[in-house]
């Protein structure tokens, strides 16, 4: 036997099956493979922020990188008493993370293990099921006609085993989201041994969103995720957070790393909190370049679902195909075969001139 078997029949059989989570194509990549200039890409694949961070982020992080040779504080106490002061909860209701994908590392280092199982929608985000696989659990995944949660179906598919439930509101990657009472029926009805988390990567793009901070306040099992690297515009800096009860908090810092979020983020992301203005701007954008592309596939016969995030799921027929073709004229987008949606792309709103440009190559692209 060689030392790979040897090493190979030491792994945690639940592992063999694990495929890695494949992010958007980057830039540079694409430049080297297709000969391009990588000034005349465009990234449409991961749902960045076009306006990039807010001046005050970027002035912040400058004078942070006077201090890099030192560690950043552990706590991150300022940050987080920042977020805890902006939702009214307490310092002892938020934890960091390396981006909100961690804080769904976290609760599965704590909740799951073989015999265990989370709860999620067939084409929801796919980090939930990759962690549950990564603990040995099992990921019941519940069927989402038009694109939509069915959060009663979900509550009916929880078993004595289940541990978490994942919401995410909007929805990555179909944009569509549920209503406040639908949440609040959820949360009130689970089981005591479950946790309810949503995440709201994008919840700054919603037009009614629900009020969870009261379950936190009131001690319920919930767990709400926030990031900044969409609205923000500080995805480059992996700093995300979760905000629950300091009972299921005090467990997450227990087997957190310590200095998971770095001095640069933490300062750029405080700054990010105090600039409700690029927020603003951010969200205008959005609105109004959603709109337009919607139209402008409307009126190419091409569907999409309505979305409340800064993308839209658009029906091309071969997912696979059209990415390629748009690939080689320099525009990045999401194909979404791994969501077993291979009909189907992801785009990010860009700008109006990249959302054209995109547009103009996708009419090529589909003959239109």
């Amino acid at each position: 036997m060689t030392s790979v078997d040897l090493f190979d029949s030491e792994v945690h059989p639940w592992l063999s099956s694990l495929q890695p989570y494949q992010t958007g194509k980057p830039i540079e990549e694409t430049a080297r493979e297709f000969g391009l200039d990588p000034s005349g890409i465009i990234k449409l694949a991961s749902n960045e922020n076009p306006l990039g961070p807010s001046p005050k982020a970027v002035a912040a992080m400058r004078d942070a990188l006077e201090k890099c040779h030192l560690y950043p504080d552990g706590s991150g106490y300022y940050l987080r008493d920042a977020i805890a002061r902006k939702h009214g909860l307490d310092i002892a209701n938020v934890v960091l993370g390396n981006g909100s994908n961690e804080i769904i590392e976290l609760l599965g280092h704590v909740m799951l293990g073989p015999g265990k199982n989370i709860v999620t929608a067939e084409h929801a985000f796919v980090v939930y099921k990759l962690m549950a696989q990564l603990q040995g659990a099992e990921c019941i995944e519940v069927p989402d006609p038009d694109f939509r949660h069915d959060l009663r179906a979900m509550r009916q598919a929880i078993t004595p085993q289940t541990r978490l439930v994942f919401v995410a509101n909007p929805n990555n990657p179909t944009g569509t989201t549920v209503t406040p009472d639908e949440l609040d029926e959820l949360i009130m009805l689970a089981p005591s041994w479950v946790t309810i988390v949503v995440d709201e990567a994008y919840f700054e793009f919603l037009s009614n969103p629900p009020d969870l901070l009261k379950h936190i306040r009131y001690g319920r099992n919930v767990v709400v995720m926030r990031t900044f690297s969409k609205s923000q515009g500080l995805a480059g800096l992996r700093v995300g957070y979760g905000l629950m009860p300091s009972h299921i908090a005090a467990w997450l810092q227990r087997v957190r790393q310590p200095f998971n979020v770095n001095l640069i983020a933490q300062a750029g992301a405080l700054a990010c909190l105090q600039d409700e203005e690029h927020q603003l701007r951010t969200r205008q954008l959005v609105d109004s370049q959603r709109a337009a592309m919607e139209k402008s596939l409307q009126d190419m016969g091409v569907r999409t679902i309505p979305s409340e995030a800064n993308f839209l799921l658009v029906h091309v027929g071969n997912g696979d195909a059209v990415f390629q073709k748009l690939l080689r004229k320099g525009i990045i987008v999401r194909a979404m075969s791994s969501y077993k949606l291979p009909e189907w792309i992801r785009v990010t709103i860009g700008t109006a001139e990249q959302n054209a440009r995109f547009i103009a190559e996708l009419r090529i692209a589909l003959g239109k």
